[in-house]
């Protein structure tokens, strides 16, 4: 046991990257995992209850146009506040930009954006000092860390995204400058109500009619199911989770590279990072299990304008890792909010079993609030390969008539919108 007992120690030091026994042995350098990108890179900073959250994104193409009431309509979406079927917290999320453009214009250099915390209660949070919340981060950051922002959740809270949604406005004009690239997401499922198939028009929904709900659920019908269940769950102290559904339009062909790197690859990332998720489809994803291959392959063909294109969108826009040219279809699975006002059986940080009901401002149901997340994301991956593609594909001339159809450029670039 004593010898056990000294082999974890030796081994605790290791992964510590404390090997005081050798002056030679370099330190291990540790990523903290806020930024985002390659090309296109984001950092998010700030807590939940500190004085303010925000990003540094860098890598921003000079004179593209930075519109700061763009970034602000887009924080709107997100903004705590905004109806009865989300967290009561009253946050105006006034974003400032601090640095990197200059008459409306990006500089090249990094651009940061801040938003000051004004609503914190931080006295809601004295239970989670003490005990840990089922099904929430604070066990497992006093795990890594040792020590945690407590009011709020502080790094773990959906508050950080408010730096991706900022970011994200600026890689939407980007992508619709360059590329004519439109994303619209919307709630597709909320508990047990789903929107039903087939009942959206991909190619027409527009962010209007997303926006006139109040569960941002574009099915009339639907939308009205899914307000009442939120009450209904509202009223009871729960929480339920639900489905977001993202489409590109008009992504330009060849974003993605094979292997490790490939489109579907990174957007299952970006999306699986945000706050309560718990499940990413691409096209038909799991039900792509029970078809043949004849029946979910996506056959070729060339449309009236002479462009290649397939007859069906099974593989939501991706092929081989690299997009096709076709919207890009995901589906988000996020999970009942954790934080939820019923008595739970829990345990303290110094490992005594307890019973608590945990206080705080949160929403009932995350899916609506979700969508701004989910569209900004999938901005910033899409940024960020357009970026990548042009430095690798980019660089070199060729002559256009030497091309495959699909690699020229007035065939890899749809700009209908």
């Amino acid at each position: 046991a004593a010898a056990m007992a000294g082999a974890k120690l030796k081994l605790g030091r290791h992964v510590g990257g404390l090997r005081r026994q050798s002056r030679h042995v370099r330190p291990t350098r540790m990523m903290a995992g806020s930024t985002y990108g390659t090309c296109f890179r984001v950092t998010t900073f700030g807590e939940s209850h500190g004085k303010g959250v925000g990003c540094v994104v860098d890598g921003v193409p000079p004179r593209l146009r930075v519109d700061e009431e763009e970034v602000q309509k887009e924080l709107d979406r997100r903004r705590p506040g905004q109806n009865r079927l989300t967290t009561p917290r009253k946050e105006t999320d006034t974003c400032e930009i601090l640095s990197g453009v200059h008459d409306g214009k990006a500089l090249g250099t990094p651009i940061a954006v801040v938003v000051r915390n004004k609503d914190q209660r931080s006295g809601d949070y004295k239970e989670m000092s003490v005990a840990y919340r089922p099904s929430h981060a604070d066990a497992t950051y006093d795990a890594k860390y040792g020590v945690r922002a407590v009011a709020g959740g502080g790094r773990s809270s959906a508050r950080e995204t408010i730096g991706r949604v900022a970011a994200g406005a600026i890689a939407k004009t980007l992508l619709r400058e360059v590329a004519g690239c439109e994303i619209i997401a919307w709630v597709s499922s909320v508990k047990d109500i789903v929107v039903p198939e087939d009942a959206i028009d991909h190619d027409s929904i527009t962010m209007e009619q997303v926006e006139e709900s109040m569960v941002r659920c574009p099915h009339e019908e639907t939308s009205e199911k899914m307000i009442q269940e939120i009450d209904n769950i509202k009223r009871q102290r729960e929480s339920c989770g639900g489905t977001v559904t993202c489409v590109v339009r008009n992504c330009p062909w060849g974003l993605g590279s094979p292997v490790f790197d490939k489109l579907e690859a990174e957007l299952a990332k970006a999306m699986m990072s945000l706050p309560a998720t718990k499940g990413f489809e691409v096209g038909s994803g799991f039900s792509s299990t029970v078809l043949t291959g004849s029946q979910h392959n996506d056959e070729f063909m060339v449309d009236a304008n002479h462009k290649i294109r397939t007859r069906t969108n099974r593989s939501g826009g991706i092929q081989g890792g690299i997009s096709n040219g076709e919207n890009i279809v995901l589906h988000i699975a996020f999970k009942p909010t954790s934080t939820i006002a019923i008595q739970q059986n829990t345990v303290t940080r110094d490992g005594e079993e307890t019973e608590t009901v945990f206080k705080g401002r949160h929403d009932p149901c995350v899916v609506p609030r979700a969508v701004p997340m989910v569209d900004s994301m999938v901005a910033l991956v899409l940024a960020d390969q357009l970026l990548q593609n042009h430095a690798q594909c980019g660089i070199l001339p060729t002559s256009e008539d030497t091309l495959p159809l699909v690699a020229r450029t007035d065939h890899k670039f749809n700009m209908t919108v």
